[in-house]
């Protein structure tokens, strides 16, 4: 067994239709664990779904009223650029409570990681490139209500700029946020976090890891009760949405360092895996299932 449960819902795996954002992605990242025994049926653990009064604390009522019913408009459509159904209403509260829970069990155990989330685009009236709520905001701002976290730091290693985060976050007093991301690649509309390094295109392993250095260490350094941890696939050098050139191996290397700075800090890691749209979609589903049997390795 796993040293940290790991967080999933068979709710996360929406059917979007023809998308280059495959949901289905979180199943098979689940199959590929167990398959290759890296986790057990007992490693997983199922989250209630996000409450209206969780998300209420980082989205408007009119904005959620929206998300409810379907009424969005046809630029928020657009924007939010996946088809509108129950279903996806349903995978993002679920994502949502995952993070809750991730973010719960990891203050308990060093480190837990929900098996989806890292929807960083969402903002708090509107969602963007693929992210209807904003789950780890929502976690935040849950797990500072129930008194059971004050500080906290986001370290954003998906290829987009974390603008939504930037947004809610990035400005609160008590949260230190970073994101590393590829400099011109969407969103075109960037908000500002408390770190933000924006890498040349074809950024490739050693200059990656190098740029982590310095924002990883300010986060750690910011004394956080808990770091959420946005372990993007996107960085791949083979990424149908990504310009940056990581390989399998600088992937792995990137979030040993994540998991290791953590540890030595005596901080805790809750992970979401945020983007990965390889052009072979397996590869995105080992990376993934690389970030656990790297978390594993470190937290054994």
């Amino acid at each position: 067994m796993l040293p940290f449960k790991l967080v999933f819902h068979p709710k996360f795996n929406v059917d979007l239709g023809p998308q280059l954002f495959a949901a289905h992605k979180y199943r098979l990242v689940r199959e590929r664990l167990l398959q290759t025994g890296v986790a057990a049926e007992a490693d997983f653990v199922a989250p209630s779904p996000a409450t209206e009064e969780d998300a209420l604390r980082v989205h408007s009522a009119e904005y959620l009223r929206k998300i409810e019913s379907g009424d969005l408009t046809s630029v928020e459509a657009r924007t939010l650029e996946v088809p509108w159904s129950r279903s996806l209403v349903e995978a993002f509260f679920h994502a949502a409570g995952g993070a809750i829970l991730a973010g719960r069990l990891a203050r308990r155990e060093r480190c837990a990681i929900l098996i989806g989330g890292g929807f960083h685009h969402a903002y708090p009236d509107h969602g963007e490139g693929f992210c209807l709520l904003h789950d780890v905001a929502i976690a935040a701002a849950a797990l500072r209500a129930s008194r059971e976290l004050v500080r906290l730091a986001i370290v954003d290693l998906d290829v987009h700029q974390g603008n939504g985060t930037g947004a809610i976050l990035g400005q609160h007093k008590d949260s230190f946020t970073v994101s590393l991301h590829q400099e011109h690649n969407y969103p075109v509309r960037k908000s500002a976090n408390t770190i933000d390094i924006g890498l040349e295109d074809g950024t490739n392993d050693a200059a990656y890891l190098t740029a982590l250095e310095e924002p990883l260490r300010r986060a750690l350094a910011f004394r956080p009760e808990l770091l959420f941890y946005l372990a993007g696939a996107d960085p791949y050098e083979h990424d149908t949405l990504g310009g940056l050139a990581l390989s399998f191996s600088g992937l792995k290397e990137r979030d040993r360092r994540v998991f290791e700075a953590a540890r030595a800090a005596g901080v805790p890691v809750a992970v979401t895996l945020a983007g990965g749209y390889a052009t072979n979609p397996a590869d995105t589903v080992t990376i993934h299932a690389n970030t656990v049997q790297v978390a594993a390795e470190v937290f054994g």
